[in-house]
């Protein structure tokens, strides 16, 4: 069962990497009623304003991606802008929603909710069973607090507000500013550089054992449309990933290959590890007939795709060699 075709749709967060990867699904799944806002039109921090735009749109589903998000440099060092900002942007817009009737919102969370020394793969119901990892606990307690607002609302008002927990994101709109970004693109726009400047060390932060999962955007956006194409969300918290992790050290090698970089790679323990280990169970999704299907190695080629359009991607222009 598909959502109505006719159905108004609001994507929050449309510009970053999973909101513009969600409103492409969707375009791809025949549905031209979305709605967007840029930040310029609609603050999600303005809790009337948010107020004001529901009541006049009052959509009929609503893919809730607009986050404050980052690396663990970021995470670490703007503690109070992460918990800040994405506490209010998701309580403005999840009230606003139910006051404005819609029934069915989707709600993005990120792996880091569960506890950093979790059983693994990590299951739904480790939620609150363990410290968190320490770099990056405001925004865990924000994303932990928007999926109780969902829980809360749907167990007192009967809405169907589903939260799903990514893995390590990466793909279109990625962020690749190495003050704010995740490991992978980093690690791509830094193997990229290297090669043009001809190194011969490629750095890497921290010792190369933590391990993690990675999941194309493109299957993140197909896992989320899945979820609200279902006719009925009885459980409220699914875990969204691959099932498969690979060593950071083992990404390096892969995106040194990809990029075509000949350089050795040289890692900096001083730099934090973050979470040991991270990879997710997934067998919920798989039970409803959902699994990823863009393997790492394809992603990172898709995502890097040549010299040219990965430097004209970040704003710079190869230099002439030789």
């Amino acid at each position: 069962m598909s959502i109505p075709k006719d159905s108004k749709i609001f994507v929050a967060g449309h510009r970053g990497m999973v909101g513009s990867a969600i409103v492409r699904r969707l375009a791809a799944g025949g549905y031209d009623n979305v709605i967007t806002r840029s930040r310029s039109e609609l603050d999600l921090l303005d809790q009337q304003a948010v107020h004001a735009f529901m009541q006049a749109q009052k959509p009929d589903y609503i893919f809730l991606a607009a986050a404050k998000v980052g690396g663990i440099a970021a995470n670490n060092t703007y503690r109070a802008d992460f918990i800040y900002q994405n506490l209010m942007v998701q309580a403005n817009v999840i009230q606003a929603a139910h006051e404005a009737g819609v029934n069915r919102l989707l709600f993005l969370g990120s792996s880091c909710i569960y506890p950093r020394d979790c059983p693994q793969p990590i299951h739904e119901e480790y939620l609150l069973t363990g410290p968190l990892e320490q770099t990056n606990e405001p925004y865990a307690i924000a994303k932990i607090a928007g999926i109780k607002v969902c829980e809360s609302y749907n167990r007192q008002y009967g809405r169907q507000y589903v939260s799903v927990m990514p893995t390590n994101l990466y793909g279109p709109n990625d962020t690749y500013d190495l003050n704010n970004s995740h490991v992978l693109p980093a690690l791509l726009r830094k193997a990229h550089e290297a090669k043009l400047r001809g190194d011969a060390v490629l750095p890497v932060w921290g010792s190369g054992y933590p391990r993690r999962e990675f999941l194309h955007v493109d299957d993140m956006a197909d896992a989320c449309v899945f979820l609200m194409e279902r006719p009925q969300i009885t459980e409220g918290l699914f875990n969204v990933g691959c099932g498969e992790d690979v060593s950071i050290r083992e990404l390096a090698e892969t995106i040194r290959q990809v990029v075509g970089l000949d350089a050795r790679l040289e890692f900096d323990a001083s730099k934090p590890d973050g979470t040991p280990r991270k990879l997710l169970d997934v067998s919920k999704m798989a039970a409803l007939g959902w699994r990823s299907r863009i393997g790492l190695v394809e992603g990172i080629r898709q995502t890097f795709g040549n010299e040219a359009a990965f430097a004209e991607m970040l704003g710079s222009k190869i230099p002439a060699l030789g």
